[in-house]
């Protein structure tokens, strides 16, 4: 692995944390719980967002029943309890961003964010583990996990005392999906078949696009919102990981060289 490959990655962190610092505080748009459907079924208020997020639970438990016995052939063991983290979050996003939707405000936010910080910071340490180093994965989860808590609990307490400030949340869930690319074309990941990681890096970017069109595709649909297609591309992004686990195999003699492998 060549180590300019670890350098510019740890300079791309250092510059996010350095910008996120020394950047103004981020206010959150004021309109931000304003969403398009807001249409009411069955006694459900904003029925198709509260529903859309039934896949990250389905998913989550999905993960969590393939985990419960080991990694299997298509994780690495050392990274199991990262993957089992993963889905945790993502099964706690489901009913987070339900929670959310069912009447939004800042303090249901807070618990729609939370969960999601928990699949961000897992699955990048675990990308870390399969990628650059199990060692370096290991020791990155609780540290990235008490970060990205802290991050929505920081929005929340700014948010609270008057002037919200979203930058490091932002920083925990654009840096590693950022981050991603760079990390799969350059690093030589310890499994098979990287193109599952590819597919989960373009649902996510797709589950971005389509929430800034919210308004749009219910406009040019009149069925479904933005929003609600978002849930559904980012549970299939989350979907890829279980894939993954499913049909990646282990290379061989690439766990004992993560395992000693260094920066």
């Amino acid at each position: 692995m060549p180590k300019i490959h670890t350098v510019i990655v740890l300079g791309i962190v250092s510059l996010a944390l350095v910008a996120a610092f020394v950047s103004p505080p981020i206010p959150q748009d004021v309109d931000y719980h304003i969403f398009a459907d807001q249409r009411d079924a069955y006694g459900v208020p904003n029925a198709f967002d509260v529903l859309s997020n039934i896949p990250f639970l389905i998913v989550g438990l999905l993960g969590l029943k393939l985990l419960a016995g080991g990694v299997g052939a298509g994780g690495l063991p050392e990274l199991l309890w990262h993957y089992r983290i993963f889905f945790v979050g993502v099964s706690l996003t489901g009913l987070g961003s339900a929670y959310y939707h069912w009447r939004p405000d800042n303090a249901t936010l807070f618990w729609d964010r939370l969960p999601m910080t928990i699949g961000f910071m897992a699955f990048f340490s675990l990308l870390v583990g399969e990628s650059i180093s199990v060692r370096l994965g290991r020791m990155l989860l609780l540290p990235l996990l008490v970060v990205g808590a802290g991050s929505a609990l920081y929005w929340y307490w700014t948010e609270m005392s008057g002037g919200g400030d979203l930058r490091f949340y932002l920083l925990v869930q654009f840096l590693p999906i950022l981050l991603t690319p760079y990390i799969l074309i350059f690093f030589p990941s310890a499994l098979t078949e990287k193109f599952w990681l590819w597919w989960l890096t373009g649902f996510y970017v797709l589950a971005k696009l389509l929430e800034m069109t919210d308004h749009f595709w219910l406009d040019v649909t009149g069925v479904v919102s933005g929003h609600t297609l978002k849930h559904l591309a980012a549970a299939a992004a989350t979907y890829c990981l279980y894939l993954a686990l499913c049909q990646r195999q282990v290379r061989p003699g690439e766990i004992r060289r993560r395992m000693t492998s260094t920066l």
